[in-house]
C-alpha cells in the first residue's frame, strides 16, 4: 500500500556537478574533496591547539586519506561485487559511486600507525586529533550519496522524506525494490540515511571539540578516538535496521557485527584505561601558541615519550 505522504523534498538532483572538457566531474567526488580540505582544517587547528607538529600533515595527511579511500574502495566493491564480476574495470573508472566506511578506518589506521611509528610521534594524541575530522569528513563527504540519490531508507511519510528518481530505486544488491507503480514517484518519499549519518557526523564533531576543551587536560591521550569509535558504531548499527539485501554473515548483517565488535571493544578499553588502579599522564593543557616545541633537526634523534605507558599502583609499590 502507498503510503501517505504529509511533505516530501522533491529534489532529485544531476550526479554531474560540471565538466572538464568531455570529462564529468561527479558531485560524490566534489563532496568528498571539500570534505578532505575541511577536515585538513580541523585536525591542523586541533593539532597546533594541542602542541603537536602540525607540519608533518602535509604528507601524513595524503598518504592516509589515499590509504582510506583504497580501503573504502575495496570494502564497497565486496560487498557489492555483483555490480562488477562481469566487468571489473568499472571499479577503477569514476563516478566511484561507493565507498565503504569500515574498509577505509581499516586500511586509514594502519596507513597511520605506520607513519606515526616512522615520524616519532605519539600516536594516541595524534588520534585523539584526528577524531573530530572523522565527523567532519563524514558530515561533508555523506552529501555525495545525495547527488547520487543512494543511501536511503524504505518509504516514509517524515516531512524529510527524499524523492527517488525511478531508475535509482535499486537495492544493496542490484534487485529492484519499491517500484513507481506501487510507490509513485510524485508522492513518496525515502528516508534519507544520508542525511541521518551527516546530522550525527556535525553533532559528533560539535561533541568531541567541546570534550577536548572541557575535559581534554585531564583526559587520557586516545579517549576522544574511542568515544569516536563508541559514537560511529551506534549509529552505523541503528541505520542498518533501514536498510536491505545487505551483506550478512551467517545471516546477520556484516556492517551491525562490526558495528557491534566495534562498540563493544572501544568501550572495554575506555574502560580498562580508566581503572582506578591505573595512573596516567594526562593531555595537559595546551601549550602557549607561540612556542615551537618542535625542531625538524631534532625530530629524528629525540626520542617521544610512549602516552600509552601505564603503571599499576601495585607495580609501582614494588619498584619502591
Amino acid at each position: 500500500m502507498m503510503l501517505p505522504v504529509l511533505a516530501l523534498i522533491a529534489i532529485t538532483p544531476d550526479s554531474i556537478a560540471f565538466h572538464l572538457g568531455p570529462v564529468p566531474v561527479y558531485w560524490y567526488g566534489v563532496c568528498y574533496a571539500v570534505g578532505l580540505a575541511v577536515t585538513y582544517v580541523v585536525v591542523t587547528y586541533e593539532a597546533r591547539r594541542r602542541g603537536l607538529n602540525e607540519r608533518l600533515l602535509d604528507n601524513g595527511f595524503i598518504i592516509v586519506a589515499a590509504a582510506a579511500l583504497v580501503g573504502g574502495r575495496a570494502y564497497h566493491v565486496i560487498d557489492q561485487w555483483h555490480l562488477y564480476q562481469n566487468d571489473p574495470i568499472k571499479i577503477f573508472l569514476p563516478p566511484y559511486t561507493g565507498l565503504g566506511v569500515y574498509g577505509g578506518i581499516l586500511t586509514g589506521t594502519l596507513a597511520a600507525i605506520y607513519i606515526i611509528h616512522r615520524w616519532k610521534q605519539p600516536f594516541w594524541k595524534w588520534a585523539d586529533v584526528v577524531a573530530p575530522g572523522l565527523f567532519t569528513m563524514q558530515a561533508i563527504g555523506r552529501w555525495g550519496n545525495f547527488f547520487n540519490q543512494e543511501l536511503y531508507g524504505p518509504p516514509t511519510n517524515l516531512p524529510w522524506g527524499i524523492a527517488i528518481d525511478c531508475a535509482h530505486r535499486v537495492g544493496d544488491h542490484g534487485i529492484a525494490q519499491w517500484t513507481c507503480p506501487q510507490y509513485p514517484f510524485e508522492t513518496t518519499g525515502f528516508t534519507p540515511l544520508f542525511l541521518y549519518e551527516s546530522v550525527s557526523g556535525i553533532l559528533g564533531a560539535i561533541v568531541l571539540l567541546w570534550l577536548a576543551r572541557r575535559w581534554g587536560p585531564r583526559m587520557r591521550p586516545g579517549d576522544l578516538l574511542l568515544v569516536w569509535f563508541m559514537w560511529y558504531a551506534a549509529i552505523r548499527f541503528w541505520l542498518e535496521t533501514f536498510r536491505e539485501g545487505n551483506w550478512t554473515f551467517f545471516g546477520v548483517p556484516t556492517a551491525m557485527l562490526v558495528s557491534s565488535i566495534a562498540f563493544l571493544a572501544a568501550g572495554a578499553l575506555l574502560a580498562y584505561r580508566h581503572r582506578p588502579s591505573v595512573t596516567w599522564e594526562p593531555w595537559g593543557e595546551p601549550p602557549p601558541r607561540e612556542d615551537d616545541l618542535y625542531d625538524d633537526e631534532a625530530d629524528d634523534d629525540d626520542d617521544v615519550v610512549d602516552d600509552d605507558d601505564v603503571v599499576d599502583d601495585d607495580e609501582a609499590d614494588e619498584a619502591k
